[in-house]
Order: structure tokens, then C-alpha cells, then sequence
């Protein structure tokens, strides 16, 4: 038979193109051929473009190459994403085919769920890459299938201690549900998009759902769920962190957003270990001045070394630069360094690293526990309520802060948390054994012939041997 060719096809967001990119290399090294498709926005701004043999970049507009901007019409923007992304896809398959390099399995993520409807055009079996936390898929399964009225319920409801069982998963108060679920008139347009791919997956036959997770991680969320079968490939992850010679790891990674230079690592080099604070909301959240006030203040407070990612670009349209929030740049630089962007897996890595201040994106969860580094719970939206509670109630990796009435996270109680996961009392030696017990587990099952390896084989003999039924 051929050599398989795996189309892969993501949101252009970078906790989008990250995890695929680390799925494309991996399905490299067991012979794949890869084509990795994404936005021209995306495209532009990675810092540099991957490259390996066996892989091919393919970028299309979506009619947004400047990327959308706040103000921008949402629903235009995704019916503009799905018509062209569409054409795009079916395009390329047709090429591919007059070209003996026919497509044999498409793979798309979040919001992508579009790209099923040509894969069945061209009689192509595809799967869901699902890059969150099983946790969270099962949350917007049980939503849609005869649990709406009770999130509802749990939305309106003014006792924060008020919390509602979901078949597999551990109570949920109503700040550890995924925000579009619990803001669902906020965010319309991204609820009906999870409703669109429940319904996708619902139609066919034998839906193949890939989650970067491990079992030992989310063993119950990956089984709550009769009607899928979700097989766990994470965590997606650069191999070369864990002492590995994958030549593929420097090829296939890439940012988002640039750093003018790296002598923050020369700076951590001269910290002791385990001392240095890493703070980091990663490159979507955006900090309301006051927020961005407290977090500066807490840091002078607690007199701790610190790294801390301020983006100096105006995200997304907005008149304000992060960094021009910061009124006391002075102040703090005599305790730590302010970047506008870092590598964070160097970073967590580095020895002198002993907590992460992180808005719990999915990525910067796992990296953080691969990484073996105690975290500090600091969720914004989407669904990091949901891991922040994973974090700080099933996996004790970490502590989570809490928000006064007007939303905002105080000074005192980041000084709090830091002192928990940091210090040497019980909770902290309770958090830092957690922690080491979730990076030993991790990295057993992302290394060369782990569950990660045994799954996505099982996953791509599947797909091998339906292309020759």
C-alpha cells in the first residue's frame, strides 16, 4: 500500500497550531506523510516555518490575512473561515489525487469541524483532534445531550458554593465550567460551534476523537462518555525536554509572537533553583490595567525573583499595549525581568523555575507538569475555570487564586498562593509531591514506545486498514 497522507487542518490560533504541530511529528516518525494546513494570518507571524521531510505547509486566506480584529463582524469572519477553508481543502485533495499522493485520513480541530463535511465528499475518513481536556469535551457533550437546563440553572445561581455532578467527572461549581458554557449569551457563536461538531461526531458511525491527555491523567473523563471512544495521544509535547534526540523537535516549532533577544535564560542561569516565579497568560488573554496592577504589586510584595511575560504588541486591535499597564516597571525590574515574549518550555525547564503563574491553557498545563513545576491557577476564560479546578482539586499540582466581586485577583491572595506552593509547609510539600508525581507519569506516557506511541499507531493502523477494505 501507499504511504499514508494525513491532512491536518487547524485553527490559527497558536494553542491551536502547536499540539497539531507536535501530532504532525509524530505521525512523521511512523511514516506519515504530513499536510498541515492553516490560515495565512497564522502563517505570517510564525516566527519561523516548519520544516521536515515529509511535511508540507500549506496556507490559505480565509479572507482575514491581517488577522480579525475586535469589531470585525464574528459571524462573517466564520462563515468567510468555513467557505474558503472548505475550497481550499477539497482543492488540495483533488491535486493530491491527480498527483498519486491521494489524502487518506484528514484530522481538524476545534472549530474546524467543517473540513468532515469534504472529507465525506471525497470519501475520506477524518478525526477530531480535541486539544483541551477530556474533562471539558465530556462538559459540552453533557450540555447537549440532556444536561442545558441544568447548566442554566447552575449559571443564574448566586451561591458560589452551589455545584452540579456530571456523569465521570468531580463536582463543578459554576466558575469550573467552561466559560462559553456559563456565558453561553456572550458567546453564542462559540457554543453553537461546539454544538455543530457534538453533532458531527453523533452522525457518524465510528467517530474518532484524539485527546491530548493520558489516561492515568483523565482516566475517568476518558471513559465518561458511552457513546465515543476517546483514544488519548498527549501529551503533545517537544520530546526534546525529556532528554530525547528527536531530530524533528526544533524543526517542527514554532511562535506566534517574537522575543527581541534571550538573555532571560543568561539572568535565570545566575537564580538559585527552584526560585524563580514564571508569570505567563499566553497569547490570546488580555488583563485589564487593575488586573495587570495587582499581578505587578504582588510580585514587588513577595520579593521573589521573577519572570514575567508582558506582550508589547496591541493584541488583537487593541488601543493599549499590555506593557503601558505597567506603572511601576522600575520597581519591579529590581526584582525581576519583564519579557514580551520568552520560549516557555526553556523556561519551565530551566532548574531555577519553582512556580508557574499560568491562565491554565491547556498546553501550558501540560508543559508545566511534564516540566515538573507547582502552578498557580490564574484562569481567564474558555475552559481554564475548568482546569484550574483539575489543578488544584484532582491532580494537587497547584493552587488556584480567587477573584474578589468585581472579578479582579487582589494582591494579598497572589501573594498568598505564591507563599503556598513556594514555601515549605504542608501544603506546599503536598503540591510539590503531586507535582513530581505527574511529571514521572507524563513523561512515561509521552516518551518513544509509551501510551502516546501505542495509541497513535493503533489510530493510524485503523485508518490503514479501512483504506484497504
Amino acid at each position: 500500500m501507499s504511504q499514508p497522507h494525513f491532512l491536518l487542518v487547524t485553527f490559527s490560533a497558536q494553542g491551536h497550531i502547536n499540539p497539531t504541530l507536535q501530532f504532525a511529528k509524530h505521525l512523521i516518525r511512523i511514516g506519515v506523510r504530513v499536510t498541515f494546513i492553516t490560515c495565512i494570518s497564522a502563517h505570517r507571524r510564525m516566527s519561523k516555518v516548519p520544516t521536515a521531510q515529509g511535511l508540507m505547509i500549506l496556507p490559505f486566506s480565509d479572507g482575514y490575512d491581517d488577522e480579525f480584529q475586535p469589531g470585525d463582524d464574528i459571524d462573517h469572519y466564520l462563515s468567510e473561515l468555513r467557505r474558503r477553508g472548505k475550497e481550499a481543502i477539497s482543492e488540495f485533495i483533488t491535486s493530491s489525487e491527480y498527483e498519486g499522493k491521494r489524502v487518506t485520513c484528514i484530522v481538524y480541530t476545534l472549530f474546524i469541524h467543517w473540513a468532515s463535511e469534504v472529507a465525506r465528499k471525497h470519501d475520506i475518513p477524518t478525526a477530531l483532534l480535541w486539544i483541551q481536556p477530556a474533562t471539558v469535551f465530556d462538559i459540552y457533550y453533557f450540555y447537549f445531550n440532556g444536561y442545558e437546563s441544568t447548566f442554566k440553572a447552575q449559571a443564574d445561581e448566586t451561591n458560589p458554593k452551589r455545584s452540579i455532578k456530571l456523569p465521570g467527572l468531580p463536582l463543578l461549581a459554576t466558575r469550573d465550567l467552561p466559560s462559553f458554557v456559563t456565558a453561553s449569551n456572550v458567546y453564542r457563536w462559540a457554543l453553537s460551534l461546539f454544538q455543530e461538531q457534538m453533532d458531527v461526531l453523533a452522525n457518524e458511525s465510528n467517530p474518532k476523537i484524539l485527546v491530548n491527555t493520558f489516561d492515568a491523567l483523565e482516566h475517568e473523563a476518558l471513559n465518561a462518555i458511552g457513546n465515543f471512544n476517546m483514544l488519548c495521544i498527549g501529551p503533545l509535547i517537544p520530546f526534546s525536554f525529556l532528554n530525547s534526540s528527536d531530530s524533528l523537535d526544533n524543526s517542527l516549532r514554532t511562535d506566534l509572537f517574537q522575543s527581541d533577544s534571550k538573555d532571560y535564560l543568561q539572568w535565570l542561569d545566575s537564580k538559585p533553583k527552584s526560585a524563580v516565579v514564571y508569570v505567563s497568560f499566553g497569547s490570546i488573554a488580555v488583563l485589564t490595567k487593575q488586573q495587570v496592577e495587582e499581578i505587578a504589586r504582588a510580585l514587588i510584595s513577595s520579593r521573589r525573583p521573577f519572570l514575567w511575560v508582558v506582550r508589547n504588541r496591541k493584541d488583537g486591535g487593541y488601543e493599549e499595549k499590555e506593557e503601558d499597564k505597567l506603572t511601576c516597571r522600575e520597581e519591579l525590574e529590581h526584582f525581576g525581568r519583564v519579557v514580551p515574549w520568552c520560549s516557555q518550555m526553556e523556561v519551565l525547564f530551566h532548574p531555577s523555575l519553582g512556580c508557574f503563574v499560568t491562565h491554565c491553557g491547556w498546553n501550558s498545563t501540560l508543559e508545566s507538569m511534564v516540566a515538573g513545576v507547582p502552578v498557580v491557577a490564574f484562569p481567564q476564560w474558555s475552559d481554564q475555570g475548568t482546569t484550574a479546578k483539575l489543578i488544584e482539586d484532582v491532580w494537587g499540582n497547584g493552587v488556584r487564586v480567587s477573584a474578589n466581586e468585581e472579578g479582579i485577583v487582589e494582591r494579598d491572595e497572589i501573594v498568598r498562593c505564591l507563599d503556598l506552593v513556594m514555601g515549605d509547609d504542608e501544603k506546599g510539600m503536598e503540591v510539590k509531591k503531586n507535582v513530581e508525581k505527574w511529571k514521572g507519569l507524563a513523561s512515561e506516557a509521552a516518551m518513544e514506545g509509551g501510551s502516546m506511541d501505542m495509541n497513535l499507531k493503533t489510530f493510524v493502523d485503523d485508518i490503514a486498514e479501512g483504506c484497504r477494505m
